[in-house]
This record gives structure tokens, sequence and C-alpha cells, in this order.
């Protein structure tokens, strides 16, 4: 138990015209101006509140969980100090956050626990609650009878306290489509995420990354669009010469032969441009060629039926096709930014530049939100969903629809180039 100040009262006197980062926390405040403590335990109950950890703990034991509460040795009082997203200060080194639900945190109660806790102390949002065996106060009631909260496929970001325009919200906004999917803030620079234990454990069971060194070194092939299969780059690029060299539109039985063609020719050998100098490269043997040729027109009559998909459901426009995938690694990089963040292997300012120059690559591969996100779900897509139009594609068209018809939507009120 830290001891520090006494634990506030109802907060400081509201200001006449306080803007709440988010509409949770406008909510809490309307709630509480109009003394409806109903509504102020419902509105806790259906979001994600933060709560700080013992890092030294967390790192050591990740699987458990190490709440810091805070005391005051001279009125002898003690408490849990709880945060919706909205008022969680700049990440730093420390401290460091994990999160829960209400009903959660009120089944976890255990009697050595503190006999309070505050929500967003210091706020004009702030409230004290009792803190007791589950059930025994209003709020915990409250929280059991919402049960599981799905706070997925919407649109949240900050009001303030996040970039809406520029170059910073211009990169955020690549990474949108996951944020909107998993109804986290698609502004939150100063991310904090699904918490400091859970941020980690995302990079460690999705990436392998363990240390600043291993996210440093992913954050290099995604921002330079190298982190995704070049076969993929190569018939999508060979679609592109022949709609650009043809004018318009492009048979996929052609684009299946000249994919077959030129792979034929690489196949013979041929003269390349090395450090060394000029070298003729060995033909390869006529099985291999013929699996590859194989392998590739398969891909692509999996691009078309994707793309095809894609048409029907509103997210590509009809008679257009994706240009590349850039935007499966730019999306990610733009994450990726923030997850490393999160887990503290990187500082704000390195998250900062990362995203701002995901942003700018997106410009060079793209011209529009539109086709920005018909590449990330085609990558997504081709890396995840092995054409089964499942949730790895649903979860995005949903995400999609949201991004390209919601008036807040960062693609509706940031222009792409």
């Amino acid at each position: 138990m830290s001891f520090g100040p006494p634990p506030p009262g109802y907060g400081p006197p509201i200001p006449p015209a306080w803007t709440a980062p988010t509409a949770v926390e406008h909510a809490l405040y309307e709630a509480k101006l109009r003394g409806d403590w109903l509504a102020y335990y419902d509105t806790l109950a259906r979001t994600r509140l933060y709560f700080e950890v013992h890092r030294n703990l967390t790192d050591a034991k990740p699987d458990g969980v190490h709440p810091r509460f805070y005391g005051n040795s001279f009125t002898n009082t003690s408490w849990w100090e709880l945060f919706t997203d909205g008022m969680l200060p700049s990440p730093e080194p420390e401290p460091v956050y994990s999160r829960g639900t209400l009903d959660w945190i009120a089944r976890s109660w255990k009697p050595t626990d503190p006999p309070s806790i505050v929500i967003n102390p210091g706020s004009p949002c702030e409230a004290v609650l009792p803190f007791g065996p589950p059930n025994s106060t209003e709020w915990s009631r409250v929280a059991a009878g919402v049960g599981t909260i799905p706070i997925s496929m919407q649109l949240r970001g900050l009001r303030v306290g996040g970039p809406l325009h520029g170059p910073v919200a211009h990169g955020l906004a690549c990474g949108a489509l996951l944020c909107v999917s998993n109804g986290s803030l698609w502004n939150a620079m100063a991310w904090h995420g699904s918490g400091y234990p859970e941020e980690r454990g995302r990079l460690r069971e999705w990436w392998g990354i363990t240390t600043r060194e291993k996210w440093q070194s992913a954050l290099r092939p995604l921002l330079a669009c190298e982190s995704h299969s070049s076969v993929w780059d190569f018939v999508l690029g060979l679609r592109r010469t022949i709609a650009r060299d043809f004018g318009g539109h492009v048979d996929i039985g052609y684009w299946r032969q000249s994919a077959a063609n030129v792979l034929r020719a690489r196949a013979d050998g041929s003269t390349v441009l090395t450090p060394d100098g000029v070298t003729r490269t060995d033909p390869r043997p006529e099985p291999e060629t013929e699996a590859q040729i194989d392998g590739v027109q398969r891909l692509i009559g999996r691009i078309g039926r994707y793309e095809a998909r894609m048409r029907a459901d509103g997210v590509l426009g009809e008679g257009r096709y994706v240009r590349s995938v850039d935007a499966w690694d730019l999306g990610r990089a733009s994450k990726m930014a923030r997850w490393g963040l999160g887990a503290r292997f990187g500082t704000l300012k390195e998250a900062e530049s990362t995203v701002v120059q995901a942003g700018r690559n997106a410009t060079l591969s793209y011209r529009s939100w539109q086709e920005f996100s018909a590449g990330y779900i085609l990558g997504r897509c081709l890396h995840f969903d092995e054409e089964e139009f499942g949730d790895w594609y649903e979860d995005m068209v949903s995400a999609h629809r949201i991004l390209t018809s919601d008036a807040g939507s960062p693609w509706l009120n940031i222009p792409f180039q």
C-alpha cells in the first residue's frame, strides 16, 4: 500500500464548461450532476476500468493481478483508485495500469482490501464508493446485472487529449479499422490499450516480442511494407502494370496467364545486376516452376473472389480493384507503435514518430481512405481468413462501414492526401 494525500471527496468545484475527454466521462459527469447514481453505476458497468499495478510484481508474475492501493497513515484511511480510459495519464515507465470491468472488481473483493474505491480521482466526474463483499453495495448489484459488456465494433475517440487533425491524427487513423473493431480510442496517442500486462501479453503471443529490441525489429519491416508475402506484391504489381499498359480492366484469365508467362521466363534464367556486377541466374527445374505457377494462379483466384465480395459489400467500388496490400503493414505499424508504448518498450516520442511515418507512407501507396481500407482488409484476409469470409473478414467490413459513414469518423474529417 502506498501512503499519500487523503482520499478525494467528490472532486473540485465543477467548472462551468468542462469538456469530458470521451462520451463515458461525459455520461458520468451528467449523471453526477443530476444525482442519478443508478445511471452513474450503469455507465461504469458498461466500460473498462483501469487501475495501477505494481510493475515489478507484474513483470515477475504476469498471470497475476497486483493492484496498488493508496492510504493515509494519519487518518488511517485507504482506497483503490479506478480510471476510465479518457482519464489516464500519459504513459511513463511507471505507473503502469491493468484493467477490468466493474463487475470483476466487485467480485474480486477480499477482506484485506480498502473500504472504498475512488472513480477518476480529482476530476469533475469523480465519485467515492464503498467497497465490500459482492452484492453488498448498490453499484455492485448494478454491475452484476449488466454482466458481459460488448464494447467492440464502435467508433470511440478523445474529444480532448488526442489529435483530431494533422500528421499525427492521420497516422493514427491508419489504425482505425482495428480500433473500431476493438472499441478502443482511435486517436489516443498516449496509449494504454488493454493495460500494461495485457499489451505485453499481446505482443508476446502474436508477435514473439518480449524486448524493446524485438519491438523495434518488428516496426522496421512494417513501415517498409515488407512484413507481408512478396508473392502478393508480385501478382498485384503485375495487374497494375497490365492495367496501366492496356487501359483499365484486367481479365482474370489474362492475369493468370501473364503471371505464368513471367514466371516461366524467369525460370529460364536471366541476367541481373548485383553488387558484384552482371550475373546470370541458373534456370529452375520445370516441376518447381510449374508448382510455383499453380500457387500463384490459385492466389490470383483468391484475390479475385475477395474483391468480388468486397464490391458486393461496398468496400470496393464497381470495377475497382486493390492496388496493393501495403495498408496491411502500415495499419499494423500504426498500431504496433502504440502497442509498444503500452507495453513500455518505447517512448511516446518514438511511438508518435512511427505513427506519423506510417501515415506518410500510406499516401505514397494509396489515394483515398477507401483504397487504403480495401488494401488493409485484403491483406488481413490473405494472412488469416483462408477464404472462409469469417470474422477476420466480417469484422473489418463492419468497421469499414462505420468509418465511412459515422459523422465523427477520422476518415470523413481528415483528408487522406
